[in-house]
């Protein structure tokens, strides 16, 4: 019997999703399909509901969904809590959902696969919305020297640094309230979609230190563009999607795939649709 999952968005017919969880299966040997899934931006629940009474097993979930997918779950994982999101939903042998967040250890694990540090070192993120509080346990977790989260709204920044603040050394603030240089600067807003680059000084960056931006495309974001010339080796967060996938796929059919093969496949893709 195969066994059905998805991907819930809105719009969702960019998701790159059905073509990673293709990989994994066909790599795994999972009997299992996996499609793309447009949900109406006022009928999340109602969707997941229809999705489970024709057999879906389970979904991961993209903007605008993740808080109201963390609202109808019946159990929740410790990271799903803190970040008060969830980007996979399980069914239970019990019917009941239960909801997880890979997105956090999908960033950590894109920064190891390319070997940046992050134990003791100074790391800047821009942006305190959803995407940042998804990331904020697991990068906590790797033991940097200090966090400073910052965003157009000070006192959002503010009050995700408080939230957290049980986890490590963290700070948050305006993007005047910048000081001193990081070797990890982390773009979490969707500026790059936009063109929008935030108004950051110019020596942000220690020697050798790392760019990385949540959004990916077949040239660099603006604020990599930004980035390399004052000094940033720069990563864009391709990488992140796939291991936040294998992550989910993990959690799904406990089994680990390999996700190198996949990051490869992937850029290819954007390459070719920009050509």
């Amino acid at each position: 019997m195969t066994d059905r999952y998805c991907v819930f968005g809105n719009p969702i017919k960019h998701s790159k999703s059905p073509l990673i969880h293709e990989e994994f299966a066909n790599q795994t040997q999972q009997p299992m399909t996996y499609t793309a899934e447009l949900a109406p931006v006022e009928g999340f629940a109602s969707a997941w509901r229809a999705f489970v009474a024709e057999g879906g097993r389970g979904a991961n979930v993209t903007v605008p969904f993740k808080g109201d997918a963390f609202a109808l779950c019946d159990t929740l994982s410790h990271r799903a809590k803190r970040a008060q999101a969830v980007n996979t939903l399980i069914v239970g042998g019990n019917g009941r959902t239960y909801g997880d967040t890979t997105d956090g250890i999908g960033l950590v694990r894109d920064l190891g696969y390319h070997h940046v540090p992050i134990k003791d070192k100074r790391v800047l993120v821009i942006g305190a919305g959803g995407a940042v509080r998804g990331v904020l346990e697991p990068l906590l977790a790797e033991q940097p020297s200090d966090v400073v989260i910052v965003n157009r709204t000070a006192e959002k920044a503010t009050q995700l640094a408080d939230a957290f603040a049980d986890l490590g050394t963290l700070h948050g603030g305006g993007f005047d309230t910048v000081e001193g240089q990081f070797d990890l600067v982390i773009n979490g807003t969707s500026g790059s979609l936009s063109g929008d680059v935030p108004p950051l000084p110019d020596n942000l960056f220690n020697q050798g230190a790392w760019a990385y931006d949540m959004m990916y495309g077949s040239e660099p974001t603006v604020f990599l563009q930004w980035a390399g010339p004052r000094g940033a080796k720069l990563l864009d967060g391709l990488g992140m999607l796939v291991e936040q996938a294998a992550e989910s796929f993990f959690l799904w059919r406990n089994i680990r795939p390999k996700t190198a093969p996949v990051r490869t496949l992937l850029r290819q893709s954007l390459n070719i649709a920009s050509d």
